[in-house]
């Protein structure tokens, strides 16, 4: 598509938030001055977008953020913005100001929002993907993975200090939505005994087995990485499942929870959110709109949102066998 003139471009961010959310405002926000672009906040997502909660930003305005975690323009779910009336109310308050495009920075449920604002009303609109999940096809990886596993990692490695003490066996779930990536990467990282995650449905047996061969080789303490959104149940049902198996373990369960999304962003986050933050910029000056800008192999590329967020994303198959053989 032949590319708009655009003179004012919005930025929001919905959905959970997720560390790196607001370095990647913040780099949005700077492209867009440095091309002479009037830049707009839109507070709490599509819901402040309906109420009207929109206001220009300026330099002053992104100051040490870069470091922060969370986001500075809020975020929220907004029923509202499912109806095709709260959806025109939102446009018109666009238009209010004279706003041209939007980047929105979000899951699936938010560059959802912005494919359906493009096919309704032809605003240019580019996602950047800002989720701990991972789970979003078009990038090696989403804003906030990187910290949230090492959120994970840390915690992690605080529980085994006193399973160690304890000879107990502690279920960790870890959050990923129905994805297993934050647990495969936290566990090969902590050096779990067993990786339980939705893409690989593991039998209670054969972690029960794992479990016993564990306690013949007499290892010291042992930590089971659970997913949720597991079919089988999050780590509280895994744990009584296991207990009815092994009696005789001292059995304790931490959910890691929302834990996981808070936190200042790790270096990578920052640059990962730096990096698409100006890509979505350029993105929309050069006519690429109803996309997702992403990162593989270091370098930007920009996805149709449809196929980023229809597009199931696999665990690295090499990563659950690389995970099997650590945990032997």
């Amino acid at each position: 598509m032949e590319a708009k003139t655009i003179k004012k471009i919005g930025v929001l961010t919905s959905g959970g938030d997720s560390p790196g959310m607001n370095a990647a405002i913040r780099a949005v926000v700077r492209a867009g001055l440095y091309y002479d672009i009037e830049m707009y906040g839109i507070y709490r997502g599509y819901e402040g977008m309906i109420q009207n909660d929109i206001k220009k930003l300026e330099s002053k305005h992104i100051t040490h953020v870069l470091e922060r975690g969370g986001t500075f323009l809020k975020s929220a779910r907004s029923a509202e913005f499912r109806t095709p009336e709260g959806r025109q109310t939102a446009y018109d308050n666009l238009k209010s100001h004279g706003i041209d495009a939007l980047v929105v920075i979000g899951g699936d449920g938010s560059l959802t929002g912005a494919h359906l604002f493009y096919k309704e009303f032809g605003v240019p609109a580019i996602g950047l993907p800002g989720t701990i999940d991972n789970d979003l096809s078009g990038t090696d990886s989403t804003i906030g993975f990187d910290t949230a596993c090492n959120t994970a990692i840390q915690a992690i490695d605080k529980i085994r200090d006193t399973a160690t003490s304890h000879d107990r066996l502690f279920f960790v779930e870890v959050m990923g939505r129905d994805a297993g990536f934050i647990a495969i990467n936290a566990g090969i990282g902590s050096a779990a005994a067993a990786i339980l995650i939705p893409e690989k449905k593991m039998p209670i047996e054969h972690l029960v087995d794992k479990l016993r061969i564990r306690t013949k080789a007499k290892k010291a303490s042992n930590i089971v990485i659970v997913a949720e959104g597991g079919k089988s149940g999050g780590a509280t049902e895994i744990a009584s499942l296991v207990k009815k198996h092994l009696p005789y373990y001292d059995i304790k369960v931490t959910i890691l929870g929302h834990l996981q999304r808070g936190g200042s962003p790790s270096s990578y986050d920052r640059l990962l959110a730096s990096k698409l933050g100006v890509a979505a910029v350029e993105g929309l000056l050069q006519g690429k709109y109803d996309v997702m800008a992403g990162l593989i192999n270091n370098k930007v590329v920009y996805t149709p949102i449809k196929k980023a967020i229809v597009d199931d994303k696999s665990v690295d198959e090499d990563d659950f066998r690389v995970a099997k053989i650590l945990s032997t």
